[in-house]
């Protein structure tokens, strides 16, 4: 199993999810988080001046699916995530060892 971690633009968080659910992926967890990459936040034009936000909220997509998904999982969210313009966000893969479903106890694929 992987996690597939998505920061994108919180713009996109509706067709994001729309595009997973399409390609028949309906499990995530969604946080609000901030940061900045090779975008060094934005600059924005005052009366008085100049003021920089280094730090942009965006949101993190957490997905975690069989490794045979993971290039349907990073495809559905690019397509969906894409503005073409600096700022659209990073994926990040992992491995997952393990997966327990708490409920019912199921382990590895089953708990997914």
């Amino acid at each position: 199993m992987k996690k597939v971690e998505a920061i994108i633009r919180p713009e996109k968080l509706d067709p994001v999810k729309l595009s997973l659910e399409e390609a028949g992926f309906y499990g995530m967890t969604v946080n609000d988080v901030r940061g900045r990459g090779r975008q060094r936040g934005i600059i924005l034009q005052w009366r008085v001046g100049e003021y920089r936000i280094d730090l942009l909220s965006k949101l993190k997509i957490e997905v975690v699916v069989d490794d045979d998904d993971v290039d349907k999982v990073i495809d559905a969210i690019c397509e969906a995530a894409v503005t073409g313009k600096k700022g659209d966000g990073k994926i990040f893969v992992m491995p997952v060892d393990e997966a327990v479903r708490i409920r019912t106890r199921e382990i590895g694929k089953k708990a997914v």
